[in-house]
């Protein structure tokens, strides 16, 4: 159930330069979208879904990056057994 609260818009007026007006027409065109505002809604939700696939990432290059040596040799250790595990699984 969509609220009332999660549908309303807010109305702002700004300037943009003529390329960002061509943008987001054909973003509107490409997209199927009803309204200019609907691409930029469209835009801002494609753009925070690479965000936070990027913050994922970083997170897991993070982890990985501060494993210790015997952390990555017990990891491998697992991922052996787990091969034999799943190869015995498929028989």
């Amino acid at each position: 159930m969509i609220t009332t609260e999660s549908t309303r818009k807010v109305k702002k007026s700004f300037s943009i330069s003529p390329e960002s007006e061509s943008f987001i027409r054909k973003t509107r065109k490409e997209r199927g979208a009803s309204s200019e505002s609907e691409a930029l809604d469209l835009l801002r939700s494609e753009l925070m879904a690479l965000q936070q696939r990027r913050e994922i990432e970083a997170a897991y290059t993070d982890y990985y990056d501060s494993l210790t040596d015997k952390d990555v040799a017990e990891e491998r250790e697992w991922g052996a057994f787990a091969e034999t595990q799943l190869a015995d699984g498929v028989r």
